[in-house]
């Protein structure tokens, strides 16, 4: 059910459920003196990773396409590299985040709406009960995104996730939700950047509702997150300019839907993919199948004692057909528990 309604929520753009490289200056006159070296070690641009294959993927693909006269040497411009986010950048456990943003949201407009608190799916929004809310299905799904997603101006929406991204906490670890992000993936997209990478969101998440905080929390500009999105609809209300959110189908970029929303928001075909689920199955797909050398990663959770330990049947972030043919495809599969050495950033 959660997996068929991950597909459905593009409808109202929402999730589906269910920091760069410092130059030296040169000298006034370089045939007076050369440049002083510096005996000190080069800093580490991984420190949160344990020694590895996956640590080492990393190092030797922006090696190999970064070295200039390589035979594997790729130009800046063409150096683009997309991220999924649920499960990939940051937790998507015990659902994906967004839907717990719908729940708060609910719970924050119940006063205004005292019919709520005895009618399904709101009841269960209300009384913070997953189980209630899954029992609703996918139709329950859709009508709290619905009502919490759409019927309002990007902006009021923007300060909306703003706030929440603000003062909410997940209701498990207790953390904001700034710091269920996960520190070795950010590590990956400051080095990609600092060597000349353009870092996209390629998620199944609302575009809408990453693009208020990405930036702050992974250095990931606004405009370089392509997500699920309903339609949006231009208008002038009490002489303002105002686009509206609609709960009308746009793309759902999720599964087949990412490489199409990479050829439309990206323009090019990207040489490096991360994802976690089978949901990212043709984005890695298309990335990989590309000319020249590509990289393609997987986030496996396998760590229970720091974070959540799932792949095959889990009703969040499934990962079957990924795992099964990782190795003939060549992508490199990130064992959580054996590669990372913290998970979280700390406080």
């Amino acid at each position: 059910m959660m997996r068929r309604a991950r597909a459905r929520l593009g409808i109202l753009a929402a999730v589906p459920v269910l920091l760069t490289a410092v130059g030296c200056r040169a000298p006034a006159d370089t045939r007076a003196s050369a440049p002083a070296q510096s005996s000190a070690p080069a800093a580490d641009p991984l420190p949160s990773w344990n020694d590895g294959p996956a640590r080492a993927a990393i190092l030797d693909f922006v090696g190999a396409v970064t070295t200039e006269g390589g035979s594997e040497f790729v130009p800046v411009p063409q150096r683009v590299a997309t991220f999924d986010n649920d499960g990939t950048l940051w937790s998507e456990q015990p659902i994906y985040f967004q839907v717990l943003f719908a729940m708060d949201r609910v719970r924050a407009l119940s006063a205004e709406h005292p019919e709520w608190k005895t009618t399904q799916p709101f009841k269960a929004a209300v009384d913070g009960d997953l189980k209630g809310l899954a029992a609703a299905g996918e139709k329950g799904i859709v009508q709290l995104l619905a009502t919490t997603h759409t019927g309002m101006s990007i902006d009021d929406f923007d300060a909306a996730v703003r706030q929440w991204m603000t003062t909410a906490t997940h209701p498990s670890s207790k953390l904001p939700y700034t710091r269920m992000t996960y520190q070795p993936m950010v590590e990956v997209m400051t080095y990609l950047r600092a060597n000349g990478f353009k870092t996209f969101i390629v998620s199944g998440g609302g575009t809408e509702f990453m693009r208020p905080w990405v930036e702050q929390a992974y250095g990931v500009p606004p405009e370089q997150v392509v997500g699920s999105r309903g339609k949006l609809r231009y208008e002038v209300r009490d002489g303002k300019p105002q686009l509206l959110k609609l709960p009308e189908l746009d793309l759902v970029d999720d599964g087949p839907g990412k490489p199409v929303g990479i050829a439309q928001m990206i323009g090019r075909r990207p040489i490096a993919a991360f994802g976690n689920s089978d949901g990212d199955f043709q984005m890695l797909e298309y990335v990989t199948s590309g000319p020249g050398r590509r990289l393609g990663m997987i986030v496996h959770h396998t760590d229970a004692d720091r974070e959540w330990a799932y792949d095959r049947g889990s009703h969040v972030g499934r990962l079957e057909r990924g795992l099964d043919e990782s190795a003939t495809r060549g992508w490199v599969v990130m064992d959580m528990k054996r590669d990372w050495k913290v998970v979280h950033p700390g406080p």
